[in-house]
């Protein structure tokens, strides 16, 4: 059974900064690649980042140049380091992860408000 479980959420000022990570265990298959998905409320759940097992990102356009992925293969860990972060940027934040045969596994989803 495989277990992705998030970390580092919660609450900060506008322009902060928060470090999310998600760890995976229980699968006995490489992972392909992991991400980050957000949701807010009222709207669609949408990619914030992805990272690859060869170290490939790719961002959407309205986090790219605050927010950095990065991942350790070896621990199957994911994180993302979010700076100067804007009140649109609250949602529920989602890790996930894709392994090599095409199964799709996610977290329960952690907490991240921009307030003052």
């Amino acid at each position: 059974q495989v277990q992705v479980v998030e970390s580092g959420g919660g609450l900060v000022q506008p322009g902060g900064s928060l470090t999310l990570s998600c760890a995976a265990s229980g699968s006995s298959r490489s992972i392909n690649h992991m991400g980050w998905y957000r949701q807010a409320p009222g709207k669609q759940r949408e990619l914030v980042a992805m990272i690859t097992r060869g170290a490939l990102t790719n961002y959407a356009e309205s986090v790219e140049g605050r927010f950095t992925i990065s991942s350790d293969n070896a621990k199957n860990t994911v994180y993302l380091q979010m700076n100067s972060l804007k009140a649109e940027d609250t949602a529920m934040y989602y890790c996930q992860l894709t392994d090599s045969w095409a199964h799709m596994f996610w977290g329960q989803g952690i907490q991240v408000t921009v307030s003052s």
